[in-house]
């Protein structure tokens, strides 16, 4: 199948392109035909998109990009026109609207790209579907529900020659350029510290899984297909369309939220790759004396990571890279004067002459030097939405693997991939801190758990394993339901 559809699509574009290249025609400027403005159809993306609610809703336009490419399918699990649903269908009525992505990608021939803005555990599932039928992806952050899959998109997409973009629209935020360009000319010295915090998680965390009621689900949800490669389970309610993220069988917890944005900053401008190690601390919850109320089952309340990584060509001292959520904020470095605020979620980076500082999304860069004034960033004034990240890898898509502007993005998955693996071994760390040995520990007269994980996990990035808890090594991936593995 994939080699009848990538035929028709070829001989669709080529046709396109080419049929007024032959013969003796007379060729008319474009605004003759259709007016300022107008994008011939050879010119035009056929995109769809995977979840039109929500961020979906907000994916597919910027990408449709003011009628510059045209929305052929929308895909929704949740066909009720909640959550924004029923606002892009209205938007893009001569897009046919489907609730099964495999349907819509089997189905049409016509589709040259897609965005998936979906649950974080069926990202992969969709992604590679998409891939292995010859059409580009543009997918939510993160890139995936664990590290494996993470690497198996790259691969793939590789592979396949694929044109991809992560949904870290910061990325392509030119405030960025400001930060790499101090950090390329060595103003501040070696870095030897990275300071990473969110006021993530703003869901409910650190409590028991809400029941299945499958009475209260809504009527016009596909709860099958929500679940996607998931375990299979009852309808469980307010799961869809936000909660699922506090949820380790759904979500990524705050990593995953705020992450790919966050850490995107410092990882590209020191040119980061795998850490060597992982360590954490997480927050907990108790309702009673003694008993710890934080399931297993759910992402913790607040957490600390503490990620090493190697000397880079752009920074000759090992690092020490940390991530703090749920409300911890990092305290001031010395160089960084006392009066500046701690934003609720941002980025500092330590070096021997002084720090940098930006907020979320790479916004509103700054220098502070020894003994010197505050320095800020250049001011962008960028007019395209979300930095024009969307917009870029729909232009990308027309132009084709390894073109200059496939090369240019931001976030493609050869970036996008090992950022979001260091983000999501940061979740191997927290469920590896609550493994329980099956042996107890004695105190006050009481038996506690042994717990096994509670120590810096050694990482070896090109194997993608654990080499000091072989236990640790069940996280990196995950079973999918039958019928849902990846293509």
């Amino acid at each position: 199948m994939k080699k009848k559809n990538s035929l028709k699509k070829t001989k669709r574009r080529e046709f396109l392109k080419n049929s007024f290249a032959a013969g003796s025609v007379l060729i008319l400027p474009r605004h003759i035909l259709g007016g300022i403005g107008y994008t011939a159809p050879s010119d035009q993306l056929a995109i769809a998109a995977i979840g039109a609610g929500g961020q979906g809703a907000g994916d597919i336009r910027n990408a449709y990009n003011k009628g510059k490419n045209r929305v052929v399918a929308l895909c929704d699990v949740d066909s009720s026109g909640g959550n924004g649903i029923s606002r892009t269908i209205k938007s893009f009525p001569e897009a046919k609207f489907y609730s099964n992505f495999k349907k819509m990608l089997d189905k049409r021939n016509d589709i040259d790209a897609v965005t998936i803005a979906i649950p974080d555990h069926s990202h992969a599932t969709a992604a590679s579907y998409a891939m292995k039928r010859g059409v580009h992806v543009y997918v939510e952050k993160p890139l995936t529900h664990n590290v494996y899959e993470a690497r198996y998109l790259t691969k793939m997409a590789r592979d396949n020659k694929i044109v991809t973009q992560m949904g870290n629209q910061g990325a392509s935020n030119p405030d960025q350029l400001q930060i790499q360009k101090w950090i390329n000319n060595k103003v501040i010295g070696t870095i030897t510290e990275v300071n990473v915090w969110t006021n993530r998680p703003i869901w409910p965390s650190g409590i028991n899984k809400p029941e299945a009621n499958k009475s209260l689900k809504p009527k016009g949800l596909d709860w099958d297909l929500w679940l996607g490669p998931a375990k299979d389970t009852e309808y469980i309610p307010n799961m869809h369309p936000f909660n699922w993220r506090g949820w380790w069988d759904y979500g990524t917890g705050a990593l995953g939220d705020m992450g790919c944005h966050l850490m995107d900053v410092p990882f590209k401008a020191l040119m980061l790759k795998y850490p060597t190690s992982v360590e954490c601390s997480i927050g907990k919850i108790h309702t009673k004396m003694w008993q710890q109320d934080y399931s297993p089952d759910g992402c913790p309340p607040s957490a600390s990571i503490a990620f090493n990584f190697e000397a880079t060509p752009k920074n000759e001292s090992n690092i020490k890279f940390t991530w703090m959520d749920g409300g911890i904020k990092p305290f001031h470095p010395d160089l960084l004067p006392p009066d500046v605020m701690i934003d609720d979620g941002g980025v500092i980076m330590i070096g021997e002459k002084g720090v940098i500082t930006c907020n979320d999304y790479g916004y509103n860069p700054k220098l502070y030097l020894k003994g010197e004034d505050v320095i800020e960033g250049e001011k962008f004034n960028v007019k395209e939405p979300s930095f024009g990240h969307h917009i870029k890898w729909a232009e990308a898509c027309k132009a084709g693997f390894d073109s200059p502007e496939h090369n240019a993005l931001t976030s493609s998955f050869d970036f996008a991939g090992p950022l979001t693996e260091t983000v999501l071994m940061g979740n191997i760390a927290i469920k590896s801190y609550m493994l329980e040995s099956k042996n107890k520990i004695k105190r006050y007269g009481r038996d506690f758990p042994k717990y096994i994980g509670r120590k810096k996990l050694l990482w070896d990035g090109d194997n993608m394993r654990i080499t000091n808890l072989e236990e640790a090594n069940q996280f990196v991936g995950k079973i999918y339901r039958k019928g849902w593995e990846l293509s």
